[in-house]
């Protein structure tokens, strides 16, 4: 079969390039060896929010008394949430299958593997195969945990974040190795569930990639919540006793818990696939090297996603197999990863783009600061989440909008508006003159812009 574009990979990467791809006039394939959505919306993104959605709900049931209503010791179905968990992802797998019809996509299961710089051949889960021509190939095979040997993984008693989203039932308590985006966003999940929680990391902060302040924000919130922290700690090995699990660290202390859960970044699905033996550019972590137009070294053949090591979330991804899918078809489109949202699902949330306090010292950017605190918000009173402030770091010279950070409810939504003012080259006056509707968590934007000048109302 003869495509325009075939793509090995169907995540937020593979199968948003190949919905646009079509609606530009591309017969197109895509070739992936599990479910439609990758890790996205399988594994990651989508049922860790099916599941954050479940323990706010839980939270707000346990606060409700402060609301005027009674209710006594809600009690959980770990069952039940884990089913609707489920049940989301489905119908979810079932839209893209639904749209991949709609714009008469062939869709190959299987494991594809590139054979030619226009060949690829599908191995199907039956032990048959198939070969596929095309013009131009787009490679979006993903990412996976991370594993370091000696920390003993075995999916039952040390896990990833794969099996802690089948878990059957609630451990008593968990240890988390790593204490990044995933690691807190379980740790959130789970200590809401009644789960005994210590995340260790080798860093000095949790959160590490996130603006210091934000870090230090929830590390104290976190420490509220009774989540146990131990930062600039490395573990040396991990011991399986006959009913717990003990990590010692390199300070001599062990730490017990029921399961360990392992989140110490990614790695990335590039092995025994044909890239190598094609001579595709790959860096010292196996990634695929591509520029801006996310072309690599061997014209035709395209990558996006993980496997790139730009920036690992799904709207990157997606926003890369746009880029590349225009430039296929002749329209020249570059990525630019100056404005990423980048969002995490704690409780509370934590978002932020553009520069962070800690990036404007190393670069030498003089930044004006304005922070407003949700505790002074009338929304965030009203609606009891008051944890959390807006910071915005405006150019000294020129006022320009550098970059937002955001802790508190809903920072993955308010995010939106900051975002479009960081591309746009939004001035914090303009956002402060910016009317926004009251009572609404989004006059914390507005209010911390007005901050920069000193000039905030309400603080």
């Amino acid at each position: 079969m003869a495509y325009k574009i075939a793509i090995i990979g169907g995540g937020p990467g593979g199968y948003v390039a190949a919905i646009r791809a079509a609606q530009l006039g591309a017969r197109v394939a895509v070739i992936e060896k599990a479910d439609l959505g990758g890790t996205c919306l399988n594994w990651g993104c989508i049922p860790t929010k099916a599941l954050v959605a479940g323990t706010e709900t839980l939270a707000m049931i346990k606060n409700s008394e402060e609301f005027g209503i009674k209710a006594d010791n809600p009690e959980v179905n770990f069952a039940a949430m884990m089913a609707r968990k489920d049940q989301v992802v489905q119908r979810l797998v079932k839209g893209i299958h639904f749209l991949f019809k709609k714009n008469k996509i062939d869709l190959y299961e299987g494991t594809g593997r590139l054979t030619s710089v226009s060949s690829i051949e599908v191995m199907k889960k039956d032990g048959t195969t198939d070969k596929i021509e095309a013009e131009n190939i787009i490679i979006a095979t993903g990412s996976e945990p991370a594993l370091i040997s000696g920390l003993g993984y075995d999916g039952d008693r040390v896990i990833t974040s794969n099996e802690a989203l089948s878990l059957t039932e609630v451990p008593k308590s968990l240890l988390i190795i790593g204490g990044g985006v995933i690691g807190c966003e379980f740790a959130c999940i789970f200590a809401e569930l009644g789960c005994e929680i210590t995340i260790v990391d080798i860093m000095p902060t949790i959160l590490p990639g996130v603006d210091e302040e934000a870090s230090k924000t929830m590390q104290s919130l976190f420490k509220r919540r009774k989540i146990k922290i131990k930062t600039n700690a490395k573990i040396t090995s991990v011991r399986k006793d006959s009913d717990s699990v003990a990590a010692i660290l390199d300070s001599g202390e062990e730490l017990s818990a029921d399961k360990v859960l392992i989140s110490i970044g990614r790695t990335f699905n590039t092995e025994g696939l044909g890239f190598k033996e094609l001579g595709i550019a790959q860096g010292p972590k196996n990634e695929i090297i591509v520029n801006s137009r996310m072309q690599t070294n061997i014209p035709g053949i395209y990558a996006i996603g993980d496997i790139t090591n730009k920036i690992q979330l799904a709207h990157v991804a997606s926003a890369q197999g746009i880029a590349a899918v225009e430039n296929i078809m002749g329209r020249d489109k570059e990525m630019n990863y100056d404005v990423v949202p980048n969002c995490i699902f704690t409780a509370p949330e934590v978002a932020g783009v553009g520069i962070t306090g800690q990036q404007a010292r190393e670069q030498g950017i003089s930044v004006s600061t304005g922070k407003f605190p949700f505790m002074a918000l009338g929304k965030a009173q009203a609606s009891g989440k008051t944890d959390g402030f807006v910071k915005i770091l405006a150019d000294s010279h020129t006022d320009r909008i550098l970059g937002v950070h955001i802790v508190g409810p809903h920072a993955t939504d308010l995010i939106a508006e900051a975002a479009l003012a960081v591309k746009l080259g939004a001035t914090s006056g303009q956002l402060a003159e910016t009317i926004h509707a009251h009572p609404t968590l989004a006059e914390a934007m507005m209010e911390a812009a007005e901050a920069v000048h000193g000039k905030s109302i309400h603080i």
